[in-house]
């Protein structure tokens, strides 16, 4: 998973004000060299703050990272040279050819006009877009358009790249494309730091999984133990045959039951006794005049983990530069552990 135990990145102590708004608060974290590292968090949870400061293009209040054997913000220049970015929204140059997008990059980057050529050659055959090479990306899918975008990131050989939302509205083909890329260049040895909302895509493709909440690192681990964290907590889920104007009353109340998520008719009901809950659900439609649709039980999956220590929706996630809104924290405040 990791390169020998060293790191590509380490935080310690991270903090970001924005005036009186504590945005991050005294985060730690290590991703190892080689390893894909998964980083959720619920709107305005700090994440997107996070990774600005790590990609350089935000300087925290206090606290240190270390890029390699390069330490921010001092050393920014050195650093920015070992990482790759792909943003949520495919950054190319759709008037020039994406060949002419790759040379450009490489441009950027200071490539020698021998060496970003022959890099703009070896990626488009990488990326299956040899025979489109001196097409213009106007002309381009979104899939392909992605594919491009992520060749763009690798034109200088970084060690680290950072992906957001990598398969966000592609079609199953480009998503599964996209996937097994990503694995293939972790394989290569590229540290791969991604962020997304799409919990199977962290679920699939991540080694660990960091879940920020409320400025500080709720939790980390393998997809495996963090899911195992919560196995005494199981799930029943219930739906209601109840039209969408109808109003149904809140089944928190349930004995059993220590916590609801709910999604317009959708229940899911965290229990440690599915067996005493699931008789009081059906007595609760009887009493109310629900007709149920489905009662099943389920077993805990990184969603349950990101639910049940954010108390939000997946969708409630941003992108890696998406909005962060939230009350103002004071330090100290909703302090998740680490």
């Amino acid at each position: 998973m990791d390169n020998n135990g060293l790191t590509a990145i380490e935080i310690r102590g991270l903090t970001k004000y924005y005036g009186k708004f504590l945005a991050v608060d005294d985060v730690d974290f290590d991703v190892g060299r080689g390893e894909i590292f998964g980083f959720l968090g619920p709107n305005g949870a700090g994440k997107t703050t996070t990774v600005m400061m790590i990609t350089t293009f935000l300087e925290p209040t206090a606290g240190s990272i270390r890029i390699h054997d390069y330490e921010l913000p001092k050393e920014s220049i050195e650093a920015r040279t070992l990482m790759g970015i792909v943003p949520e929204e495919s950054n190319v140059y759709t008037e020039l050819t994406a060949e002419g997008n790759l040379r450009f990059t490489g441009k950027i980057y200071r490539m020698s006009r021998k060496d970003r050529n022959k890099r703009a050659k070896e990626l488009l055959d990488i990326f299956g877009l040899t025979e489109k090479a001196h097409t213009k990306v106007q002309e381009f899918s979104k899939g392909m358009r992605r594919r491009l975008t992520v060749a763009m990131a690798l034109m200088h050989n970084p060690k680290i790249l950072f992906l957001d939302e990598p398969i966000s509205g592609l079609d199953v083909q480009s998503a599964r494309y996209i996937k097994k890329l990503v694995r293939d260049l972790n394989k290569s040895g590229v540290t791969i730091f991604l962020t997304t909302h799409q919990i199977e895509v962290a679920n699939e493709l991540c080694h660990r999984v960091a879940i920020i909440d409320r400025g500080r690192i709720a939790t980390i681990g393998t997809p495996d133990e963090l899911k195992g964290s919560i196995e005494s907590v199981q799930i029943v889920e219930v739906s209601f045959k109840t039209p969408e104007d109808s109003k149904i009353p809140s089944l928190s109340g349930i004995n059993g039951v220590n916590h609801e998520l709910r999604s317009g008719s959708i229940f899911r009901l965290y229990t440690d006794n599915p067996t005493e809950v699931i008789p009081s659900v059906i007595d609760f439609s009887r009493e109310h005049g629900l007709s149920l649709k489905s009662l099943n039980t389920l077993g805990s999956s990184l969603e349950d983990v990101f639910l049940k220590i954010t108390g939000q929706e997946v969708g409630l996630v941003t992108g890696m530069y998406g909005d962060e809104k939230s009350p103002i924290r004071k330090r100290g405040k909703g302090r998740m552990g680490k």
